[in-house]
This record gives C-alpha cells, structure tokens and sequence, in this order.
C-alpha cells in the first residue's frame, strides 16, 4: 500500500467518523453508554459490518445468554456494512469492540499504532468467489490460474474499498500480474447479502467476491456457484490464516477490561456451543440468518467446526500467514509484529 492510499484510507476514515458520531454516538449516548468511557462506563458497545457467519457467536452468546452470566451489559450492536466504518467507529469512540476481519484491523493500525486485535472469530479466510450461472468462464474444476485469468475485465461485487472482499480479489489477481482496479471493474455493494445475490441474479456483476453465507445461498437458490473457495482449499497457501476477528484500541480496553474480558468469555462459550452442539446450533443459525433457507443452512452448519476459532486466543501461525497473505498481495507494506498489534490476554 503506498502512502499516497494510507492518507487516503485515513481521511474516509475520519470522513465517516464524522458521520457516524452524529448517528451512532447518539445512539450510544441515550442507551447511556459510549466507547472509549463514555457517559455510562459499564455499557459495552458493539459494531459488526453484518450478519455473515464470521459474528454468529456473538448471536449464540445472547441468545444462550452468556454475556449476561458474565455479567456483560451490551449497548448497540449496529451494523456498519463495511470495515472502513467499523473503524471509523472505533476512531470516533462510538463501539468500544470492533467485530470484522483481520484486513480492518491492519488497516486502522497503519494509522493508530492503538489498534489491537482481541480476540479471534474465524481462522480460515470465509470470503469465496461466486460467479453467475451463465458465467463465461472456465469449470469450477479448472486449474485456479485459469479460473482467475477469466475474472479479468469482469464487474466483481465486493463490499467495499479496503476489506477482506476487495483483498482476496487483490491477491489473486496479483497472482497472475493483474491489477483488479484497472484490469477489471470492482463493484461497492456494501454487506447485504441479498443485496448481492440480487446484483449477481439480475447480472449487474459478473461475479461476486463476497463473505459466507452468500455463496451458499447462490448454489441453493440456483443463480451461481462457488467458483474459487479458500474454506475448501482452493488456495492452499492460504489455510489456517486468521480472518473474522475482533479489535478495539487501547482507550477503549484501558476503559473496559473487565467488560471486554467478560465479553470474550462470552464469546468462547459460544464457539464451545456451536462446537459441541450442532443440531441447537443449526436452530439458532437459522433464525440468525433470517430468510435463509434450510438447504443454505445444513450446509453452513457443515463447515462451521472446520472454520470457527477453537476460542479468543489469537494464535500466533494463523496470525503471521495473515499477515503473509496481506502483505504478498500488497495490501499492507509489512504487518505488525503479533507481540505489538494482539492484546495481552488473547496471545498464546
């Protein structure tokens, strides 16, 4: 990322902090409770950019009532539908706790040496390709350079500059010496997940780089396919790196250790519960997910034990091939180093 970008990516963020503090903070404030210590401190405000399956834990966790065993008082839990806003938040004080992808917590560090990732959520990259169902392009069994080569000059959804969607769209074109941002056509479709399978059915995009569920979802409801999958092992290099993850800034912990202590533990019974209980876990998904069908969600279920963090704790390999990853495609000059940017009570 050349400086030119980070002062770019700096100032939307401040851009968007300035938004959401009239929004957001407001909210916060009549719930009594702001990030960072605000007027009520024992209020613990949570942004999330969607409803991907990356954040169903915290769901289980207040469905199952964990965060109130541990004695967690949860403010908003707004939704922010991309990793720039959820960091703007953050910048504004607005969420105390940030819960998206390891990309937005590199991105916000390059600019708050403050930023620490507390806690994980998913160690396998979850954002799958998707392409329509009349595709022009190679089978989903061709080899994965010329899968790749076949996105070139496509329009491809993505939820928006800087997240993990635009960045797994990124490294795989770097992997053929293409520039996805002058080689093809990168469509901001914010985080709604019907929002995208509209864009990918009504052929507004050509593909869709997007976070599960969106790529079951186009399988069961027939209007594409998944056609380069990480979770499944299409980009070997790429398993076992941490990806949904959750982060704050040292204000923010400094201001609420117990809560966010508490709120991790909370997060660690759900990821015990969505382990060990699959049928409850497959009920809960589903209300979850909403409109999900259930074909959608027997095949969600499936891959959750493969892909969801055993705990909080960060561990240190899935950290670095983040960091490997991210900084091979270009995304971030160099990474953190893990005893720097992962907060103390969630290192290995």
């Amino acid at each position: 990322m050349t400086k030119h970008s980070s002062r770019t990516i700096w100032r939307s963020l401040a851009a968007a902090a300035a938004v959401l503090s009239l929004g957001i903070s407001a909210t916060a404030c009549s719930s009594g409770g702001g990030g960072g210590g605000g007027e009520d401190a024992d209020v613990l405000n949570v942004g999330q950019i969607s409803d991907s399956v990356a954040f169903f834990p915290l769901y289980v966790a207040e469905e199952n009532g964990y965060f109130d065993d541990e004695g967690v008082n949860l403010g908003e839990r707004p939704r922010l539908g991309t990793g720039a806003k959820l960091a703007a938040a953050l910048t504004s004080g607005s969420i105390d706790i940030a819960a998206g992808v390891i990309t937005d917590a590199f991105n916000l560090h390059e600019n708050n040496d403050k930023t620490r990732i507390t806690g994980s959520l998913v160690t396998e990259y979850y954002v799958d390709i998707i392409v329509g169902e009349n595709y022009d392009g190679p089978g989903v069994d061709a080899p994965l350079e010329e899968r790749v080569q076949s996105l070139v000059g496509k329009n491809i959804g993505i939820t928006g500059p800087g997240s993990g969607t635009e960045a797994l769209v990124k490294y795989l074109f770097g992997t053929i010496d293409k520039d996805p941002s002058k080689d093809s056509t990168l469509v901001n479709l914010g985080g709604s997940t019907t929002g995208a399978i509209g864009a990918l059915s009504e052929g507004q995009v050509d593909a869709l780089a997007f976070f599960q569920p969106v790529g079951q979802m186009a399988e069961t409801q027939g209007v594409g396919e998944i056609y380069i999958s990480p979770q499944r092992g299409d980009i070997p290099e790429m398993a076992g790196q941490l990806h949904g993850a959750l982060f704050s800034t040292t204000t923010a912990i400094d201001a609420k250790p117990e809560q966010i202590q508490g709120f991790n533990k909370a997060i660690d019974s759900a990821l015990g519960f969505i382990a060990d209980n699959p049928d409850d876990a497959a009920k809960l998904l589903k209300t979850y997910l909403k409109a999900t069908d259930q074909e959608t969600v027997d095949a969600l279920i499936k891959l959750l034990p493969e892909e969801m963090a055993t705990s909080t704790t960060v561990p240190e390999d899935g950290y670095e091939k983040a960091v490997d990853f991210h900084v091979n495609s270009g995304l971030i000059p160099e990474g953190p180093a893990y005893s720097d940017i992962v907060w103390d009570e969630v290192k290995e």
